[in-house]
């Protein structure tokens, strides 16, 4: 299955990581370009992070120790300075 991820968006796919042997219980990404960027999604294995990378999207794996919203506010702090440099209207 394959879902879309917006220019300039984030979301998180902890609902989309299916195997319990995936190294992080979520995954923050990050679709920094201006065009939709198509996930396969569900997460089964840590190649799929690399696969990804080369799409040209951000990510950042969590493990069971990091902090979640922490990090969710950082890498949407980082795109909306990303959307400002841009021009684009920060909502």
């Amino acid at each position: 299955m394959k879902i879309v991820i917006r220019p300039l968006h984030i979301m998180s796919l902890g609902g989309y990581i299916v195997e319990t042997d995936f190294p992080y219980r979520n995954v923050i990404v990050v679709n920094p370009t201006e065009e939709p960027i198509k996930l396969e999604v569900p997460v089964f294995d840590a190649e799929w992070l690399e696969e990804q990378r080369k799409l040209g999207l951000e990510l950042t794996p969590l493990t069971e120790e990091d902090n979640y919203l922490s990090n969710f506010r950082k890498a949407k702090a980082k795109l909306e300075k990303l959307k400002a440099e841009k021009g684009i209207k920060v909502e």
